[in-house]
C-alpha cells in the first residue's frame, strides 16, 4: 500500500519513502517551535501558533551559513534526514546531508512545517489551522479561523529562524508550493538572501491556476457533510470523501500520462466496465483507495485554506516582475518539461523576467517518469548542478 501510494500520489511524507540515489542518512528531530500574539498580513490577530521543524548542521557564529527548505502543498518538514533508523528519509534527502549537495557540513538547513499544514492527524506534523482550538471559544477554529497567506508562511518562519539565531540565508529553497514560498522570501526580506532555487513552481499563480487550484477544492465545497466548515462537533461525520476525490484531483493533475501508464486498461478482479457502469478500471480504484487513506490522515478545512495561500502568491504586490525586482539574489530555477501543475512555459516566464529586473538567472531541468513529482522525488541527479550553484557567488 505504501509503495503504490508513492507511485501514485502527491501527497506528502509518503514521498519521503523514494529510492535515493546516496543512503547516508542523519537522524534528525522533529521540534516544535511557538509563538504567541501574532498578527497575519490581512490584521487578523493568533494568539498563539506552533509549527513543526527540523534542522541538520551547525549554524556558524555570523549566522549565515542557514538554508531554508520549504515544503510543498501535501509535504511538512521531513526533507532529509529520518526520525528514526528504520523509518524512510526524507523527500530530499539524495541532495541534503554530510557531504552531499547542500552539505549539512558546512549549511545549516532548516525545514518547517506551514500554518494550515494539510498532514495535521499523521502523527508528525505540527500545525495551527481549523483543526485547532480557539481558546476564546474551547472548540476548534474551523472556517472561523483567519485566511493565510503565502507571506503568512514567510513571516512564521522568520520568527522561527530568529529564534535560532539566522541572520542571513545562502538558500531558500523547496519544491512546488515550496517553490511558491522561496520566490515570496526572495520578495519579502532580499536583503537577507544569497542564492533562490524555486523548484516545480511558477512565477506567479495566473487565472488558469487560480480556475485550478479552484477545481481541487470542489469535491469539498460539495460533500454534504462539509457543512460550510462545521463538521468538528461530536457525533458529525467529516467530508472524507469529498477530500479524498479532492486529493485524487490533485494526484492525477501532478502526474504525467508515463507514471500512470503501469496501470494499462486493466480491471480489478469481478468487475467489468463494459456491462456495468458502477464498475471500475485498476487505475481508477488504486488512486482512488490511496487517496481515502490519505484523506484519513488529513483535514478537509486545511486543504482548503491550503489552496487559498497558493491563490494569494504574492499578492501584495502590484505584479510579479514589482515582486522579483525587489530580489538582490542568484536564483536556479527548476522546471520538470512534463509537470502539468506549473508548465515549462510559466518557468521560462520566470527566468526572463528575473533576467528582465537584473538577476542572475538560470534554468535546470528535472526529468523522469513522474511529471510535476519529478521535483519532489527526482532531485538526485541534479545534485552536481545544485553544489556548483552554491559554490557559485552570491
Amino acid at each position: 500500500m505504501y509503495r503504490r501510494w508513492l507511485l501514485a500520489a502527491l501527497m506528502a511524507a509518503g514521498v519521503a519513502g523514494a529510492p535515493q540515489a546516496q543512503t547516508a542518512t542523519e537522524i534528525v528531530e522533529k521540534r516544535s517551535f511557538e509563538t504567541t500574539d501574532h498578527t497575519l498580513r490581512n490584521g487578523a490577530a493568533l494568539p498563539s501558533l506552533r509549527i513543526g521543524y527540523q534542522t541538520a548542521g551547525t549554524l556558524n557564529a555570523a549566522g549565515d551559513n542557514a538554508v531554508l527548505v520549504a515544503h510543498f502543498f501535501s509535504g511538512n518538514s521531513h526533507a532529509f534526514g529520518r526520525y528514526a533508523a528504520d523509518q524512510p528519509p526524507g523527500y530530499w534527502d539524495a541532495l541534503i546531508g554530510p557531504g552531499k549537495a547542500i552539505d549539512t557540513n558546512r549549511y545549516f538547513v532548516v525545514s518547517s512545517d506551514t500554518l494550515v499544514n494539510l498532514n495535521v492527524r499523521d502523527g508528525r506534523t505540527v500545525t495551527t489551522g481549523p483543526v485547532s482550538t480557539n481558546a476564546a471559544t474551547g472548540r476548534p477554529w474551523g472556517t472561523e479561523f483567519p485566511v493565510v497567506s503565502m507571506r503568512d508562511f514567510i513571516e512564521v518562519q522568520k520568527k522561527l529562524l530568529d529564534s535560532l539565531g539566522v541572520r542571513r540565508l545562502a538558500l531558500v529553497t523547496g519544491p512546488s508550493m515550496g517553490a511558491l514560498q522561496a520566490i515570496e522570501w526572495a520578495a519579502a526580506y532580499p536583503e537577507m538572501i544569497d542564492r533562490v532555487m524555486p523548484v516545480i513552481g511558477a512565477g506567479e499563480i495566473d487565472p488558469w491556476m487560480l480556475n485550478w487550484l479552484d477545481i481541487w477544492e470542489a469535491p469539498i465545497r460539495l460533500d454534504p457533510n462539509w457543512r460550510g466548515g462545521d463538521y468538528y462537533a461530536q457525533g458529525r461525520e467529516a467530508p472524507v470523501q469529498g477530500l479524498a476525490a479532492a486529493l485524487k484531483i490533485v494526484t492525477v493533475h501532478a502526474q504525467d500520462r508515463a507514471s500512470l501508464a503501469r496501470f494499462g486498461r486493466a480491471i480489478p478482479e469481478g468487475q467489468d466496465p463494459a456491462r456495468r457502469l458502477g464498475d471500475r478500471f485498476e487505475a481508477e480504484r488504486a488512486i482512488d483507495e490511496a487517496a481515502l487513506a490519505r484523506a484519513r490522515l488529513s483535514d478537509a478545512n486545511h486543504f482548503l485554506y491550503l489552496t487559498r495561500a497558493n491563490q494569494l502568491f504574492l499578492n501584495e504586490y502590484p505584479s510579479t516582475e514589482a515582486a522579483l525586482a525587489r530580489s538582490q539574489a542568484r536564483w536556479l530555477v527548476v522546471a520538470s518539461p512534463t509537470d502539468r501543475v506549473f508548465l515549462m512555459d510559466a518557468n521560462r516566464e520566470l527566468v526572463a523576467t528575473l533576467q528582465r529586473v537584473g538577476r542572475p538567472a538560470e534554468l535546470a531541468e528535472v526529468t523522469g517518469p513522474l511529471g510535476h513529482l519529478n521535483g519532489v522525488v527526482g532531485m538526485a541527479p541534479l545534485a552536481d548542478r545544485v553544489r556548483a550553484f552554491l559554490a557559485a557567488g552570491p
